[in-house]
């Protein structure tokens, strides 16, 4: 064999290890979009379910009304927080803003349910309980897809930050992507235990 046909065998298999490097590349991002869409899916269903439950708690909850009006305005700063990381999932920034969103959303809707305790005819009421439980199902799903984005998000930064990987993220601009966290206060709060006297 010729020095020139070995060089070109080497050149060769190294385009195809760039070749299958890329692939991979674009299979783990696409990976974490499709997942995304996942959480887009569910998002967009909780948003859609929020301007009920409200019309719904308005007729109970005339005086609260400062409330019902903080659940609206988070439901409308989420909305549009999805709507942003829908451009672009791999936005850190909007990562950071959907999920402070939705937090703020969730704290809103957590005000409300606990204020509608002091309601007796609204917790009976049939319109809130079905809703009430199509929420909660909804944030059930919603942390489920959550979960599938950010795994997909680490299997794709994984992958890009590996070496020989990196070089050619770096050649073909494949940038870090976020993960979507959505924190809940309730659950990193200290539980309160205390132990009576006997």
């Amino acid at each position: 064999m010729s020095t020139e046909i070995i060089v070109l065998i080497a050149i060769a298999a190294i385009v195809l290890f760039g070749v299958a490097i890329y692939n991979r590349l674009v299979t783990a991002r696409n990976g974490y979009k499709n997942a995304f869409a996942q959480i887009d899916v569910q998002l967009t269903r909780r948003h859609d379910l929020i301007p009920n439950l409200v019309e719904t708690a308005k007729g109970y909850m005339a005086h609260e009304r400062e409330t019902l009006e903080a659940v609206i305005t988070a439901r409308n700063s989420a909305v549009s927080g999805l709507n942003n990381a829908k451009g672009d999932p791999s936005n850190p920034e909007a990562m950071k803003k959907l999920g402070q969103a939705e937090q703020g959303l969730s704290g809103a809707l957590g005000r409300l349910f606990a204020l509608s305790e002091s309601y007796p005819d609204l917790k009976a009421n049939q319109n809130m309980m079905q809703l009430s439980e199509e929420l909660t199902t909804t944030e059930n799903k919603v942390a489920f897809a959550r979960q599938a984005f950010n795994d997909g998000v680490l299997a794709y930064n994984n992958t890009r930050e590996q070496f020989p990987n990196n070089l050619i993220a770096g050649w073909f601009s494949f940038t870090s992507a976020a993960m979507l966290e959505i924190e809940d206060e309730a659950k990193r709060e200290v539980p309160n235990v205390s132990f009576g006297a006997s």
